[in-house]
């Protein structure tokens, strides 16, 4: 009969583990050795076992239980699962005479075996696979030492529940981790894994004083490919030239999809600059080939401009721009070929410097319009809110993409005047909205830049506007991103906090393809998450996209926290985020982003 202090020190001894990271293999092995020590039993085996998968051994505190368990993974047969199958202990106190299992019978008596006990690893109303004791003398358990067995059954079961969440949960995280600073299109690093390297490069170069470069590619008259071919098309020749380029990556340099059509090397620890030079050769001659493409074989070129660091020159973004002076270089000579930047040339004009100055004559001409895009409830599609977008028609350049057109405001010191054009003028607009359909509740949200959240005096610009247009400050949304924390995270913070006060709504925006990490959910005073469309995108064909949602979903409600699917533009999207628990979903499925007159149409349909 078992001591009850010897099972209490083991199941404490178990309970410890719970909390710690060990593996479960090392945990498992060690539980079945201790289980032999209190109990009347020869040895001892744990099996997992499920529906979709044949038995596999787990555990076994020597080899003879090792042979025990193999036989019963082997022939599928013995009260290891019969146990799991049951749930129900199974109790073999003679192999000779029970005919219960007759083939295991047979083959384990050969071996020596004489009793079997089996119990089942119960969690819930299901079982996860049985806990087997094996003697070599006939013999029945007492009632105590069978108690004692399948209470520590239990708690293995328990904790494998246990290390098997925080295996899927590291698993997500580190997936997770991975799509934030990679491009999901190419699988490249992305913009932000590229500046993070460049920090690293340049802690580097200070202690090895060797040469850097960065090369920057740009593909020529891409835009004619995607108007003739299709996106689609487009996206398989992006896919094609990352592949190609891939290959002359030398170990340790970095490739990445900067933008669009834009890649970038950043090539380090060079002996030679002749190093880089060979490189761009390769880069032109591997665009002298075709592209074969599922439907047709596409020749393109490429613009490609060079730039280099001295030893131990610093490496940081100036460099990444004086490659694309570079690059702009190759561009006015033809295109097709690469170009090492020539300080001796008059730098390109930045089209920046251009935006800006132009932003600032249409803010002042009133030629800035705001657009709203409809928030549903993903239950019933029934709208519930609305954002609003910043749209400018530029005579000359068409329409201007809001990210050229927030980073032409921040640089040229207009962004916070615009934000607060943009939160009254939508303050209003919802103001309208209520007075012509007070029984149809509106949020409103407003998407705020990193610049502007820090600015001085925000929270009080926001108190007066909310003051002027009389709105209903419940009803209001402010949107960030989690690039509000690079600037000056304790002062964001800060001023976010401040923000609640007043009794405003907060969503983090675009959650996924910045500085993403489950722990923002927890650290910033926030009541909405919005899942990036990127991984709504592939949500029915791609399972690491669903199993994002569902670890953002789940750990927000956790939170308390609502969540928001952007970019749903299928049914299937629509239906794969109902199933994952966000409460709320926008995109073109619903509508695109329309003018003020047109959300009081879809208010007054009731839709």
């Amino acid at each position: 009969m078992v001591h009850e202090e010897r099972l209490s020190s083991v199941l404490t001894e178990f309970a410890h583990t719970m909390a710690t990271d060990f593996p479960i293999q090392a945990i498992l092995n060690h539980l079945v050795k201790r289980i032999v020590e209190i109990l009347p039993i020869t040895s001892a085996g744990v099996t997992l076992i499920s529906a979709a998968s044949a038995p596999h051994y787990i555990a076994a505190s020597d080899e003879s239980a090792l042979r025990f368990e193999q036989l019963q993974t082997r022939i599928g047969q013995g009260p290891c699962v019969a146990a799991f199958e049951s749930g129900m202990a199974v109790a073999i106190a003679d192999l000779g005479t029970n005919d219960r299992f007759p083939r295991f019978s047979r083959a384990a008596i050969g071996t020596g075996l004489v009793a079997v006990f089996a119990f089942p690893l119960r969690h819930g109303t299901g079982r996860l696979g049985a806990l087997d004791l094996y003697r070599t003398t006939p013999g029945q358990l007492d009632v105590q030492d069978m108690a004692a067995a399948q209470t520590l059954a239990d708690v293995a079961a328990a904790y494998l529940v246990n290390a098997q969440g925080r295996d899927d949960a590291r698993a997500t995280s580190e997936a997770f981790q991975h799509s934030a600073l990679h491009d999901p299109l190419t699988g490249l690093p992305n913009r932000l894994l590229l500046l993070q390297r460049f920090e690293h490069a340049a802690q580097r170069a200070r202690r090895s004083h060797t040469h850097a470069a960065v090369l920057f590619a740009d593909l020529d008259r891409f835009k004619l490919v995607n108007d003739s071919y299709g996106h689609e098309v487009g996206d398989e020749l992006l896919v094609a030239v990352a592949e190609r380029l891939s290959g002359l990556v030398r170990p340790g340099d970095t490739l990445a999809r900067f933008a669009g059509d834009e890649f970038v090397f950043l090539c380090e620890d060079m002996e030679s600059t002749n190093d880089v030079e060979q490189l761009a050769g390769r880069i032109d001659a591997a665009f002298a080939r075709p592209f074969a493409l599922a439907a047709v074989n596409l020749l393109l070129t490429a613009s490609v401009g060079v730039a280099f660091a001295g030893p131990g020159c610093d490496i940081s973004a100036r460099l990444l721009a004086d490659a694309d002076i570079a690059m702009y270089q190759a561009k006015r000579k033809g295109g097709a070929g690469h170009q090492i930047l020539d300080l001796r040339e008059a730098p390109v004009p930045s089209d920046h410097n251009n935006l800006g100055h132009d932003l600032r004559v249409a803010f002042d001409g009133d030629d800035l319009t705001i657009a709203y895009q409809p928030i549903v409830r993903s239950t019933d599609d029934v709208i519930t809110g609305v954002e609003a977008l910043l749209r400018w028609e530029d005579p000359a350049r068409g329409s201007v993409s809001p990210v050229a057109m927030v980073a032409a405001a921040e640089q040229s010191g207009l962004i916070v005047e615009i934000g607060s054009w943009v939160l009254e003028a939508a303050c209003r607009d919802h103001a309208r909205w209520l007075d012509s359909y007070p029984d149809r509740p509106l949020d409103l949200a407003v998407n705020v830049s990193a610049r502007q959240l820090v600015s001085a005096g925000f929270c009080s610009t926001v108190s007066s506007v909310l003051a002027r247009t009389d709105m209903k400050v419940s009803a209001l949304i402010l949107e960030v991103t989690e690039n509000v924390l690079i600037r000056d995270t304790d002062r964001a913070i800060a001023v976010l906090a401040d923000l609640k006060k007043l009794g405003v709504r907060l969503a983090l925006d675009d959650f996924g393809t910045g500085f993403s990490s489950l722990s923002y959910l927890r650290r910033l005073p926030i009541d909405i998450v919005k899942i990036d469309q990127s991984f709504v995108a592939d949500i029915k064909l791609a399972n690491l996209d669903r199993s994002i949602i569902s670890a953002i979903a789940n750990l927000a409600h956790v939170l308390g926290l609502s969540v928001t699917a952007e970019g749903v533009e299928t049914d299937d999207q629509r239906k794969g985020i109902q199933s994952m628990g966000c409460e709320s979903a926008q995109g073109f499925l619903y509508g695109r982003p329309v003018s003020a007159s047109v959300i009081g149409g879809y208010l007054a349909d009731g839709r």
